[in-house]
């Protein structure tokens, strides 16, 4: 096989532009330069591994947004903290409504500045999720919220949160483009054929962190056999579908 001319070089700690990356760049955008008066919260959502929160750090980085992943112990004033620390003051002290009081001030001296919240579902879980209608309707930054395929539906039980959502977005399984992209950024050395890439992107259901899981695993395979081109009749490795693995009984016997 002849090299690919559109070969990436992938520079260390670098994100594949994906289709689910420019979604949520286009959301960020609109919900910076919406109208006066229209509300400013975004919903980006979907199945686990679809790269959410890759596209969120992205994100993070060419907007200068605030960035905030929530954990599942987290309590409420574990949540300011961490909010807190991210707006650069850390050791924060004092009781929650101060804080809230210190988060408002902060967020509100720079409004056009995002705001991600991922694994947001952990904020409606752990019934903090009034926290983001208090900070969005009192700076009026763009509030991002990420999170897992029911997010949106777990908003619809907080309806002063969810009548402010200006956009809902669903993060999308990798198509042909996309597996192609990841390959050509993960594996810029080693040619991928497209029947190989259009099996790994099926048993893999689109999920871009077992793609990439696979793209190691090819690249792997190509370097210990000294091959510069792999197709799906030479590929003999590992395709990450997400299945557990099952021990087999040897001769069908216990």
């Amino acid at each position: 096989m002849a090299a690919n001319e559109n070969t990436v070089k992938a520079p260390r700690g670098s994100i594949a532009p994906l289709k689910n990356v420019a979604a949520l760049l286009m959301m960020i955008e609109a919900l910076r330069t919406r109208a006066v008066g229209l509300p400013g919260i975004g919903v980006f959502s979907g199945d686990s591994g679809y790269g959410k929160s890759v596209a969120a750090q992205y994100a993070m980085n060419k907007t200068g947004a605030v960035y905030v992943e929530v954990r599942h112990y987290w309590a409420k004033k574990t949540f300011c903290e961490a909010l807190l620390a991210e707006l650069g003051q850390h050791r924060s002290r004092g009781t929650i409504a101060s804080m809230m009081g210190d988060i408002i001030h902060r967020l509100g001296d720079a409004p056009d500045r995002p705001l991600i919240i991922d694994e947001a579902d952990k904020l409606v879980d752990g019934k903090m999720i009034e926290f983001i209608r208090d900070i969005h309707e009192t700076t009026q930054v763009p509030v991002i919220l990420i999170g897992e395929e029911l997010l949106p539906k777990k908003l619809e039980a907080h309806e002063r949160v969810h009548n402010r959502v200006l956009d809902f977005q669903l993060a999308q399984p990798c198509d042909e483009e996309d597996t192609a992209v990841l390959a050509r950024f993960l594996c810029p050395e080693i040619e991928i054929a497209a029947d190989l890439l259009a099996d790994i992107r099926t048993r893999t259901a689109g999920k871009a962190r077992r793609i990439a899981t696979t793209l190691h695993e090819v690249r792997q395979f190509a370097r210990n056999h000294g091959l510069k081109a792999v197709d799906r009749s030479s590929y003999e490795g590992r395709i990450f579908t997400g299945e557990t693995p099952i021990r087999r009984r040897a001769g069908g016997r216990g």
